[in-house]
């Protein structure tokens, strides 16, 4: 039998206009290959990813900061976060979600690796939570901010575009 393979397709809502198409295509390509996406279906980079695994009908785990959260994720918070008592009670919930698409609803089965975009590439933002926890569980980062790895999606998208 073979294990899922997960990855978290998450970033910034002000994720740039001409990256969204870049994580569209990379999510469909990665389903096409049976990869999972973890994301939180907020507007931007989420719903890139979303539309991506969609449209090769792959497999994905949407957390949503209403759905229910279980005490585990809300544990990371402090954990993880630089200002936890700064939160409200809906960063918390935001934050906690994040923990979810690393490590799935159950804490079991992390991701492969994430693939992001943050502001200038610093991690910063609500994905920066999600990042603390994948750097902790030594889990790889792709930020499309930075150009190196940018460039690498891209050389994947064109081998992916080959061999379809």
């Amino acid at each position: 039998m073979t294990r899922a393979r997960y990855y978290a397709g998450i970033g910034s809502r002000t994720t740039p206009m001409e990256v969204l198409p870049v994580m569209r295509d990379a999510a469909q390509a990665l389903a096409e290959r049976g990869y999972i996406l973890r994301s939180g279906g907020a507007v931007g980079a989420d719903s890139a990813f979303e539309e991506g695994a969609d449209a090769a009908g792959g497999g994905k785990e949407i957390f949503y900061a209403e759905s229910s959260i279980p005490t585990w994720a809300f544990d990371t918070v402090d954990r993880y976060h630089p200002a936890p008592g700064r939160l409200t009670a809906r960063g918390r919930r935001l934050m906690a979600r994040n923990a979810m698409q690393i490590m799935g609803e159950g804490c079991g089965i992390p991701v492969a690796f994430v693939l992001c975009w943050t502001p200038g590439g610093t991690g910063k933002g609500g994905t920066g939570q999600a990042l603390r926890i994948a750097t902790d569980y030594g889990i790889p980062i792709f930020d499309l901010a930075l150009p190196e790895v940018m460039a690498r999606v891209d050389r994947f998208l064109e081998r992916a575009r080959r061999s379809a």
